[in-house]
């Protein structure tokens, strides 16, 4: 007879091909959406990192623009983790569009102002995608936390 340990559990990353999401463009038809789950702990950010790697390698984007994702993809997830409620997870989004990857990623947080813009880490982030934005969600309940977003893209280089 088996047992799961909820504890044990938790630190396990589930991938889901078009997740549920309350964002509009992403539908449960859209086969180019990965959604992963994972506790938001610093130990977690290999499995995004290695994510975004791998589906930037199969949409035929080059060695750099895939190392300039894995990078920023954990500078995001980074600075999400920092302000994550405890036992919040870390959902990330991938999709991948045409020459362009979209990656968001979300924790639930009890601070409302969301990742500071004024650090290094911020600046990072400009300087190694095309865009970046954060927005915070209002809790839907009293006691929830607020959802922090960071969105990010990338396109892919065209030689010419």
């Amino acid at each position: 007879m088996s047992t799961s340990h909820p504890d044990r559990n938790r630190n396990r990353a589930s991938l889901e091909h078009s997740a549920p999401s309350d964002e509009p463009s992403e539908t449960a038809e859209d086969s180019r959406v990965v959604e992963v789950r994972v506790a938001a702990e610093a130990t977690q950010l290999p499995v995004m990192r290695a994510v975004v790697g791998d589906l930037a390698m199969r949409a035929d984007f080059d060695v750099d623009t895939i190392a300039d994702l894995r990078l920023a993809v954990d500078e995001a997830c980074s600075s999400l983790v920092r302000i994550a409620a405890e036992r919040s997870p870390l959902v990330g989004r991938f999709r991948t569009e045409d020459d362009r990857l979209e990656f968001t990623a979300e924790v639930t947080s009890n601070d409302p102002s969301g990742p500071r813009k004024n650090t290094f880490s911020w600046r990072v982030l400009g300087a190694l995608t095309d865009s970046v934005a954060s927005s915070v969600r209002e809790p839907e309940n009293r006691g929830d936390g607020h959802v922090v977003r960071i969105q990010l893209s990338k396109g892919r280089m065209v030689h010419g």
